[in-house]
């Protein structure tokens, strides 16, 4: 078996000069890896501001969780399919057009995965700053017009070059970093939520939490809470799981990886439903935690942890909260290294995962030509460096959380059409080999399109200011295709 492997290696790394070196094992860490970032230390006290009730607050990770977990085994056809470098951008080729698929790798590029490289870098920064103070927005180094630079911005793009240079030495290399750190925050995690079981369960947050478990609840500051039951309660729920989702994203990032993975064909769809689902348990786990240690509702003008509840948490960092009521200040240090090890992680799954795709996109002519290349270490290094100087740039800007809200409604409408493409295919090409078949097609595929439609149209109707700019930034990717596009064919008539 081991030589069999060996040699399917070399077969790959001699045909397409990636090298099969991701094992189940590795994929798996590069999946939670790249889902557990700073969002679910963070979002779930936007999340209970929106949706009145315990229940609800729990019912969106389910659902959210549930999403993800049948988007991972609908796309693990796709992936069975087409094994290949550049994932979710090959699938939407192969079931559309190399249009979509290259609008859906521009915005990835532009913000999507360059805009979560930036952003999670920040946050890793800034929670570096609990521990060493000198890493503080307010620490600006230099100042040109109304362009600050700080200390937290240096750290962001210090650490962006440094996981960048390490991947570009080798897909080896970076994925022991991966492992080593997402296995690090997974053990963290669980033993977080078993000390929050056995240490952090308090009277006064169950008593407030799960008396009135689904109904109407008041915050103590008298804020008017929704009823339990209405329509502004449906799409307050389905606003709120733009969190949830995006906390949960990246799933899908491992298939931009298929020729660097043993066996692909069987080990993504393994490893994102595996890891997704882990994900998942952990998610919800951790929010009845939150939901033992502290009460739901609080009031924004308290002074102290329980006062404040998971509502009003200092700078929604609800994590913190709930790991100083557990073990004080000592506990608030130990949980700001797991998210400075989580957003690190997270950070170097995404600079792994992101480059494959604009590789792919550059082999098919519609990148720069020095992106479809590999270097020594089989790896794309011109790509890397790219999507390194524009990370970095957007972490100048301080506009990529911005940026991010802008596209929520184009990613999930790629994941629609992405899904999509399982029935598609299933038409217009019926006869190709389907290693592995979508558990539970069509009712599973078509629920996902269904819900995920939902948030669409509830984001269209309810968020238009996030949902029109980011239809706009795909939209300018149409002049970009087709200016690589004509460049390409003159290209080959020159040669």
């Amino acid at each position: 078996m081991e030589q069999q492997t060996q040699n399917t290696r070399e077969t790959a790394q001699q045909s397409t000069g990636f090298k099969r070196e991701i094992t189940l094992f590795d994929a798996i860490m590069i999946v939670t890896g790249g889902m557990i970032g700073s969002g679910i230390f963070i979002v779930t006290a936007d999340i209970s501001r929106a949706v009145v009730s315990p229940g609800n607050m729990l019912l969106v990770w389910a659902v959210s969780g549930f999403l993800t977990i049948v988007g991972a085994i609908s796309y693990g056809e796709l992936s069975s399919m087409f094994p290949k470098v550049g994932g979710q951008y090959v699938y939407l080729k192969e079931a559309y057009n190399k249009l979509v698929a290259f609008l859906y790798g521009w915005t990835l590029f532009l913000v999507i995965q360059t805009g979560v490289i930036a952003a999670v870098c920040v946050a890793f920064a800034k929670f570096t700053g609990v521990l060493f103070p000198w890493f503080s927005d307010n620490n600006v180094l230099f100042s040109i017009g109304g362009f600050n630079f700080s200390t937290v911005q240096l750290l962001a793009i210090v650490s962006i070059v440094g996981l960048t240079y390490i991947n570009t030495r080798g897909v080896d290399s970076g994925k022991f970093i991966q492992n080593i750190f997402s296995s690090t925050k997974l053990i963290a995690l669980f033993g977080l939520i078993l000390l929050g079981l056995l240490f952090g369960v308090n009277e006064t947050a169950i008593q407030a939490n799960f008396s009135d478990f689904w109904g109407t609840q008041t915050a103590t500051d008298g804020t008017s809470l929704l009823p339990p039951t209405s329509i502004a309660l449906i799409t307050a729920i389905g606003m709120a799981m733009v969190g949830a989702l995006f906390s949960s994203d990246a799933w899908n990032n491992i298939g931009f990886s298929g020729d660097e993975i043993v066996n692909p064909k069987r080990t993504i769809v393994l490893s994102m439903v595996i890891g997704s689902a882990l994900v998942t348990g952990i998610y919800l786990l951790i929010n009845l935690v939150y939901l033992l240690v502290l009460p739901m509702h609080g009031s924004a003008s308290a002074t102290d942890i329980m006062g404040q509840g998971i509502t009003f948490a200092n700078n929604d960092r609800v994590g913190t909260a709930v790991a100083e009521i557990i073990g004080g200040y000592k506990a608030t240090i130990a949980i700001a290294l797991l998210i400075m090890v989580s957003t690190f992680g997270c950070s170097n799954g995404a600079i792994l995962s992101g480059a494959r795709v604009y590789y792919a996109i550059a082999k098919d002519g519609l990148f720069f030509k020095s992106m479809g290349r590999l270097n020594k270490n089989g790896v794309p290094e011109a790509a890397l460096w790219f999507q390194c100087i524009w990370a970095c740039l957007l972490c100048l800007s301080g506009s990529y959380n911005q940026l991010l809200d802008y596209v929520i409604f184009a990613v999930m409408l790629f994941y629609i059409l992405t899904i999509i493409g399982v029935f598609v295919l299933r038409v217009k090409r019926p006869d190709l080999p389907r290693p592995y078949k979508a558990f539970g097609y069509p009712v599973l595929p078509a629920l996902y399109i269904l819900l995920a439609s939902a948030i669409c149209v509830i984001l269209l109707i309810y968020k238009p200011t996030y949902t029109w700019p980011g239809l706009i930034i795909v939209a300018l990717g149409i002049p970009v295709y087709y200016y690589f596009g004509k460049k390409f064919s003159e290209q080959n008539t020159e040669a």
